[in-house]
Order: structure tokens, then C-alpha cells, then sequence
């Protein structure tokens, strides 16, 4: 493996001394293409970083994970009775037309129907009506108290008429955001305008990562981030056309299983499979350190996170012992699917777990597909286990979102489909509870259940890391990776 970094830098050193091109406007090599541009149906993390470009929301979050105003304020009339006044700003779609109270009921009324099958749909359903005051004012009623009720309205709104007309929002884009849509082809290449200056913003994908490195050293593009092996972003660090800058990230990576399948739906066999992952050497050697062990979904930053939980230990000889208790031995190996995507990082961390597993006992089968080949089957429960990562979770409506009983696909993100009354108790006791300071002890309460029960073996939170051409200006790191700093991001001639 050594061996063959050693020569993809010798062949990327080569080719990054011939001449680079001139590039107008901003470059960002992705890794793989957004899903979708629809914001309503986005749930994949680079659809959820590039929908916010495009749409505005009536809400927003801070650094400390708190709800902000958008595109409105709000006023809380009683305990199940929100209004929000739209603000005289970024009140203009994309088509010319501007955004109105209307606007907002029709993008919240097509989530909610069930008929459209909107992921988002759980999150939202203690909604009873919206009420249109005037083009500037709106109420949301609900069906019961829930005083983080507005941090929950973060979809993109988009134009009622087009709603209506059934127009498609993931070919052809149209919201209120700081970047309209300009075209994409061939899912490789989405080209954004800045309109504040009219400069081009572009995503090109470039699923491996020694080329985005090779035309991010030729000036083909201006900026990665992440999903860059650590040896290539030390090397990287010593190129003098190259910056490279790190923040601790809230990026929650994890394996999910299939809750009704006979091996994966026994908790001795998840329990068995944690214990034998080595998270500290993975980290230590794969990821380059930048990472920190994780055992819920909210960092210990999170108002309603758990600092006391750091995920299952390392221990071959207790996994051992559970595969013997759940009945299997040398003669009646467990085997096991294990889904991932064909990134080279998530192969390698895939094979990486097979050979860690295997040495406990449990013969794994690696198999790896495109994003949306993986992301469909995982939707339609088509797994036996699977590693993913939950980005930029601020709320904890995540809980019903992705573990509530209800919300199994298209109803939600339950993909592993568990059902566990105690854990559908504590969240819909939460969401009833009114004062903030006791739904966090409920949202605690139920983090350390769903550590018990284990529907996923926490792995890690990853940091950001960032490797930008030098000429660049103005691009920061957040906590969850978004890529709002395109915002302001300019090139300035070397």
C-alpha cells in the first residue's frame, strides 16, 4: 500500500509541474455527485450543502447549534402557536418572482403529504395547519407543545406556482438563495452563479481522490474538502500552491443494520461486531488522527449530547464470547453483507473492518457499489450492514427522524427498521415536554437506550479538513462541513 502512494505522488508531482490551466470563477472537487437539488427530498450530505446555496429556509442554526431567523422571525403566541414574519431580505426567487407567506405553506403542505413521500415528513408532522396571514406573515399551529419547534423549519422554500405545476426542482432549480442554478452535466458538473457578483461557482465530481489532488496541484480546481486520505494530506501540506486547514467537525460516522434479518437483528451479534472494531487505530493510522470516538449521534457540544458515552471498547476476547452465546463457532461461522460505497477511503475502511472482524470469527463479504445504487438499497432495506455517516445534525428530531418506529422509509430514515417501545416512549415524551432543559434529560435518557440496544455501532465524529489552492481567499471551515463560505471565496492572481 506504501508502495503504491509513493508512486501515485511521484505521478501526481510529475504532472503538477506541466502548466495549469486558467480558471475563471471558483472550483470545488467533490467526491461524489448531490442525490438531489430538490431540498425537500435531500438527505445525502452534499445534496443538504448545496440545496442550502440555492434555497433560503425560514430558519437557520448558529455555532452552538441553536435556531436562528433566515428568511423570518418568529413569536411563540401560546405553547402550540408559532408565527413567523418573512424579513425584506432574500425575498426574491430566482425566476424574478418574489417569495410570500404562500410560498412557505405550499413547500410545508407538499412535505407533508404523504402522497409525495418527503423523507422529511416525520420531523414535521405535529404541524395541524398553516395559516397565511398576509404575503409577510404565516402561523404554524400544532398538534402539541414543542418549544424547538423552529428549528425544525429548515427546508428551502420554492415557489408555489411551480409546486404546482409539478415542476422539477432536481433538474432545474429555483429558490431565493445566494447561487442560482445555471446548468449541470451529466451529474459531474454543476455550475451555480454567485449573484451577488455574478461569478461562476462549479462543482465538478471526481470520485477518485488522487485525481481531484492532481488537478487541485495543476489549478483544474481550487478546493477540496475532506475525503482525502491523511497520508495525501500531509503530503499536500508540504506543496507550496497549497493550504491546508483542519476544525473539528460533528460529521457522525457509523454501521447501520438491518434490524429483520436473522443475524443483524440479534443485539449479541452488533454487540460482537463493536467490541471488535479498533476505532483508536483506525484513527489513529487511517484517519490520521483527525477524528475523535463517538458513541451518539450529538457530539458532547450539543446542548442535548452525552459526554459520558465514547462508544463500545475494543475486545476481541468479549466479541468472542457473544458470537459463542449467540450460537456460532468454528463450525457454524457467522457470515456476513457488508454495503459501502466504491470511494476509495470507504473501501479501505471497509476492507479494514472486514480483516478486524474476521479475526474474531465473523467472515464478512465487502461489496461495493455507486452512491445511489448504495443509497437506494439502503432506503429499501436491501442490507444486512452498511457504513455511512449522519452530517450536520443540530436538532434532535433526528431520534424519530431516524429511530422513531414510524419512521421507516419513506416515512423517515429508520433504514435498519427498528422498532423499540421504550425508545418511540422517551422521544414522543420528549416532543411533548415544554421546557428545553427537561427535553434534553429525556434526549440523554434516550441516547444511553439507544447505546444499550445498539440499531448502529457509533464509530467516530470526523473533523473537516480543507486543502484550497493558495491563491484562494476567503473560504473558513464550519462545524458541519457545509460549503457556505462559497459565499465569499474568491481567486486572486499568483
Amino acid at each position: 500500500m506504501i508502495k503504491i502512494h509513493l508512486f501515485l505522488f511521484v505521478f501526481i508531482l510529475i504532472l503538477a509541474a506541466c502548466s495549469s490551466q486558467t480558471n475563471t470563477g471558483v472550483k470545488v472537487g467533490l467526491d461524489s455527485a448531490p442525490v438531489t437539488l430538490d431540498p425537500r427530498f435531500a438527505t445525502d450530505a452534499i445534496s443538504y450543502r448545496i440545496t442550502r446555496l440555492i434555497y433560503k429556509s425560514l430558519v437557520d442554526f448558529d455555532e452552538q447549534f441553536k435556531p436562528v431567523p433566515d428568511l423570518a422571525v418568529w413569536e411563540q403566541l401560546s405553547l402550540s402557536h408559532y408565527r413567523f414574519t418573512l424579513k425584506n431580505i432574500n425575498r426574491e426567487f430566482h425566476d424574478g418572482t418574489r417569495l410570500t407567506s404562500i410560498d412557505v405553506k405550499a413547500t410545508y403542505e407538499f412535505v407533508l403529504n404523504p402522497e409525495n413521500s418527503s423523507p422529511h415528513k416525520g420531523s414535521l408532522q405535529m404541524i395541524e395547519a398553516v395559516e397565511i396571514i398576509d404575503d409577510d406573515t404565516l402561523d404554524f399551529k400544532l398538534s402539541q407543545a414543542d418549544p424547538l419547534f423552529p428549528g425544525r423549519l429548515v427546508i428551502g422554500i420554492l415557489p408555489e406556482k411551480l409546486i404546482l405545476s409539478q415542476h422539477d426542482f432536481n433538474k432545474k432549480p429555483v429558490g431565493s438563495g445566494p447561487m442560482r442554478f445555471l446548468e449541470r452535466k451529466d451529474e459531474s458538473i454543476l455550475k451555480l452563479n454567485r449573484i451577488k457578483d455574478n461569478q461562476v461557482i462549479e462543482f465538478i465530481t471526481l470520485k477518485d481522490a488522487t485525481v481531484r489532488v492532481l488537478k487541485l496541484l495543476r489549478g483544474e480546481i481550487d478546493l477540496i474538502q475532506g475525503d482525502l486520505p491523511p497520508e495525501i494530506i500531509k503530503w499536500l501540506d508540504e506543496k507550496e500552491s497549497v493550504v491546508i486547514k483542519k476544525k473539528r467537525g460533528d460529521t457522525f460516522a457509523y454501521i447501520g443494520f438491518n434490524l429483520e434479518d436473522a443475524e443483524t437483528g440479534n443485539r449479541l451479534v452488533r454487540k460482537a461486531i463493536a467490541h471488535a472494531i479498533d476505532r483508536d487505530a483506525i484513527i489513529k493510522y487511517v484517519k490520521g488522527g483527525a477524528a475523535r470516538k463517538a458513541g451518539a449521534l450529538l457530539s458532547a457540544e450539543h446542548w442535548a449530547g452525552r459526554a459520558d458515552l465514547t462508544g463500545v471498547d475494543f475486545d476481541p476476547e468479549e466479541s468472542r464470547r457473544l458470537l459463542t452465546e449467540a450460537g456460532f463457532n468454528h463450525e457454524n461461522q457467522l457470515k456476513l453483507t457488508y454495503k459501502t460505497t466504491s470511494k476509495p477511503d470507504s473501501l479501505r475502511l471497509a476492507t479494514i473492518i472486514q480483516d478486524q472482524l474476521k479475526s474474531v470469527g465473523i467472515k464478512v463479504d465487502v461489496r461495493s457499489y455507486d452512491w445511489g445504487t448504495l443509497y437506494g438499497d439502503i432506503k429499501e432495506g436491501r442490507f444486512q450492514m452498511y457504513s455511512l455517516a449522519w452530517v450536520g445534525l443540530k436538532m434532535p428530531d433526528i431520534f424519530r427522524y431516524a429511530f422513531h418506529s414510524e419512521s421507516i422509509p419513506p416515512n423517515g430514515a429508520n433504514r435498519g427498521r427498528f422498532i423499540d417501545a421504550q425508545v418511540d416512549s422517551i422521544i414522543e415524551t420528549a416532543e411533548l415536554e415544554p421546557s428545553v432543559e427537561k427535553q434534553a434529560a429525556y434526549y440523554r435518557e434516550l441516547q444511553k437506550v439507544l447505546f444499550d440496544a445498539l440499531p448502529y455501532v457509533p464509530l467516530w465524529y470526523e473533523d473537516n479538513v480543507l486543502a484550497t489552492r493558495k491563491n484562494v481567499r476567503g473560504y473558513m471551515l464550519s462545524t458541519d462541513g457545509n460549503f457556505d463560505s462559497l459565499i465569499n471565496t474568491t481567486k486572486v492572481n499568483n
